[in-house]
């Protein structure tokens, strides 16, 4: 696969976990987070995969997030980091804040999951 078709096909992994309502499709959360996944929150907190699980199902699915900036690297042969800022809804532009994340996917069994994430806030 080429890194531009790569690239989109993380995106589209990213908005899956943000934009689909995961108490109506529970099986997307183990087909995109690995068993080991952590994440680091803006306030720099550590959270496991079950606390994040916790969070994604309680969301509201309607909210649609806006990517910007989204990019790929090529970590090894099995593993990407995308890197890109993220704005809500409520945040028109780059000036009203949003946050920079990284994720890191690794792909095994035929299959790209996201291991960790983290989220920087913009100022």
């Amino acid at each position: 696969m080429d890194s531009n078709a790569l690239a989109e096909l993380i995106r589209q992994l990213e908005l899956s976990l943000l934009q689909s309502d995961l108490t109506a499709h529970p099986g997307l959360i183990d087909e995109l987070l690995a068993e080991d996944f952590e994440e680091i929150d803006q306030q720099g907190t550590i959270h496991s995969r079950s606390d994040v699980i916790n969070w994604l199902t309680r969301k509201d699915p309607s909210m649609h997030w806006a990517f910007k900036d989204f990019r790929i690297k090529a970590v090894s042969g099995d593993v990407v980091l995308a890197i890109y800022s993220l704005l809500k809804p409520d945040q028109t532009d780059a000036k009203s804040g949003g946050s920079t994340r990284t994720s890191l996917w690794r792909y095994r069994n035929n299959q790209w999951k996201m291991v960790f994430h983290q989220a920087s806030r913009k100022n």
